[in-house]
């Protein structure tokens, strides 16, 4: 299992349904009749726990009151939402940071705008009964996976820092809808999935207890998700972005004083949606990944330049991006929130 770029694997670009409120390339951004700018989000998956604050800052009129007129739509995974930002299909993406990397040194013209959760909810995932209790214990163990997405390609990373290669496991090859299915049907031991998103489902379709070996517990921590935009919309639409970034960085603090509200504002937002209780699980799990020591009691969305530094070194190091560049090239710190 070789680490080679995400970008490299990308497939073609995700077209969008809903295409009036982009179009990133033109200085005009579309305004409904209240005057406020349309945007478009496109989400790294389909709605789960994690995108509650969007929701809610939508429902609260957290983004109206920024002078915007929020559609959030549903995403295919990081690395197409990565293409669809960077080509104008979307205003905003919100996708996994070390996707963002690799798609910004193969030359996509995309940026980080700020990231949100700066600490990786990467795991691997498995029933509790499965007796896994460290990374050894996966010696011998077959893993569902996704080839090419950004847990496929940090995994090598986690078996590194926990002293075993990549011929210690198997990795079953499926698609990312499949990977609980694998699990749940005995093909698979485990799958590479965010603690945050599958677990919590898996566990509840099952009736039995779900354990996690995250990566940040064991060695390996990184930025995971964030919000993005294209080079062309950074530089031609300043005051939107800025906007748009305040706007989101109240949504989430909003969001995490009330979780109950949050989660509820998430109805109707998607017809896999998972069930209330997991939705909770999985929001209350986000919540545990806002800040770094370096950015504790910060606004949310504010980073550090420091732990973008260790991001990209633990990438170059692994080999997920050929060179390690400076922070500015794939974040630019001038639209960080206030607080």
């Amino acid at each position: 299992m070789k680490l080679r770029s995400i970008a490299a694997a990308l497939v073609p670009a995700l077209i969008l349904a809903t295409t009036a409120a982009c179009g990133s390339s033109s200085d005009e951004q579309s305004k409904n009749a209240q005057g406020q700018d349309k945007v478009t989000l496109t989400l790294n998956w389909y709605p789960y726990g994690e995108h509650a604050p969007f929701y809610f800052g939508k429902t609260k009129g957290i983004f109206a009151k920024h002078g915007i007129d929020l559609t959030i739509q549903a995403g295919q995974g990081s690395q197409k939402t990565i293409q669809a930002t960077a080509a104008g299909q979307t205003d905003f993406g919100w996708a996994d940071t070390p996707a963002l990397l690799s798609a910004v040194g193969q030359g996509m013209d995309v940026k980080s705008v700020g990231v949100f959760l700066q600490t990786t909810p990467s795991s691997v995932q498995f029933f509790s009964d499965k007796n896994i209790n460290t990374p050894a214990d996966l010696k011998g163990k077959t893993i569902a996976s996704t080839a090419g997405d950004a847990l496929s390609k940090t995994f090598p990373a986690f078996l590194k820092a926990n002293g075993l290669s990549d011929g210690d496991v198997t990795l079953q090859n499926t698609d990312p809808a499949g990977k609980m299915a694998a699990v749940m049907s005995g093909k698979t031991d485990a799958l590479l999935g965010f603690a945050t998103d599958q677990g919590p489902t898996m566990q509840e379709k099952a009736g039995k207890p779900v354990s996690y070996l995250k990566f940040a517990d064991h060695g390996l921590t990184f930025f995971s998700n964030g919000l993005i935009a294209s080079t062309d919309t950074v530089k031609n639409k300043q005051d939107l972005v800025k906007r748009m970034v305040a706007a989101s960085s109240e949504a989430w603090a909003t969001a995490e004083g009330n979780p109950t509200g949050a989660v509820e504002a998430m109805q109707g937002a998607s017809q896999q949606l998972p069930s209330e209780k997991v939705l909770t699980e999985q929001f209350n799990a986000t919540l545990q990944l806002l800040h770094t020591d370096a950015t504790k009691g910060r606004a949310p969305g504010v980073n550090d330049e420091s732990d973008w530094t260790k991001t990209i070194n633990v990438f170059a190091e692994a080999g997920v991006i050929s060179k390690a560049e400076s922070p500015a090239t794939y974040w630019d710190a001038s639209f960080s929130p206030k607080g």
